[in-house]
């Protein structure tokens, strides 16, 4: 043991050398910059890459102290470093900014709201799909928002407050064309509907289909934002897109809405999957 104390004494001064108090207060820096993202992206399952990364940077920055590179050569190494974790992780970072800012001083806990029956969850699924289907069948559009979280004021307040039970017939009648409210995005959150005509942030993503329009960029940008399912129906075609975490899944079926829905009532399910 003691031995291995003193080999530990005589490396520790080599490792070190060259490494200055400003070098130090730098990589301090960066480290507490890090473990920011890190905390973020743990919220959003990114922390097993963002792992790989961390390995990879101690891995590369010990070559390049082993090696005498320059401060300048370690900045840059860091800058590059920073600039990857932004542009692979843009949307979560985007999300996690928004929730937190959304978030502070708020008083209404949704996750502490009344759990519904298992019996109202079905209801809840069977109708939205119901509805979904006949829209999907008449070429009706139409965006819908599940959400377990709270929505932003501003994009609430863009609408009109419905705050009713979930029913086809109610969701069929907002989205009826010619109708107030039909071009906006309809916000479901538990057993409501909360408010309807509501808009959502576009999503900026230069990507996407060519016959995806206005619509399918209102439901994948609130995804990008908030961690929430837009679910979409196209007005051109019927086809249904189920958006996630700003990815589109375009083509979905009974099956592909019910494993949706239901993933999106879990917290609510009592004995249920």
């Amino acid at each position: 043991m003691v031995n291995l104390v003193k080999k530990i004494t005589q490396t520790l001064p080599t490792i070190f050398t060259g490494f200055d108090i400003l070098d130090g207060i730098l990589l301090a820096v960066f480290f507490i910059f890090f473990m920011f993202i890190f905390s973020l992206l743990n919220k959003n399952n990114a922390n097993k890459i963002s792992l790989l990364f961390m390995v990879y940077l101690i891995a590369v920055s010990a070559i390049c102290i082993e090696a005498g590179s320059s401060r300048i050569e370690y900045t840059l190494l860091i800058v590059a470093f920073v600039i990857c974790i932004v542009l692979l992780f843009a949307t979560e970072i985007k999300r996690s900014v928004w929730n937190v800012k959304i978030n502070k001083g708020q008083t209404r806990d949704v996750a502490n709201a009344v759990r519904s029956s298992a019996k109202t969850v079905t209801h809840n699924i069977n109708e939205i799909i119901k509805a979904l289907q006949a829209m999907s069948k008449n070429d009706i559009g139409a965006i819908i928002v599940l959400s377990n979280t709270k929505i932003p004021d501003n994009v609430l307040s863009s609408g009109v407050k419905i705050d009713a039970d979930i029913s086809s017939a109610l969701i069929e009648s907002v989205f009826f064309p010619k109708t107030p409210l039909h071009d906006g995005a309809m916000i479901i959150q538990n057993d409501k509907i909360l408010a309807a005509g509501c808009f959502l942030p576009l999503s900026q993503e230069t990507d996407l289909p060519k016959e995806l329009g206005t619509r399918h960029r209102a439901g994948l940008g609130i995804t990008e934002v908030l961690n929430v399912t837009a679910i979409i129906v196209s007005e051109e075609t019927g086809i249904i897109s189920i958006a996630q975490g700003g990815k589109i899944n375009r083509y979905a079926d009974s099956e592909a809405l019910r494993k949706t829905l239901k993933e999106f009532y879990w917290q609510d399910l009592i004995g249920q999957k």
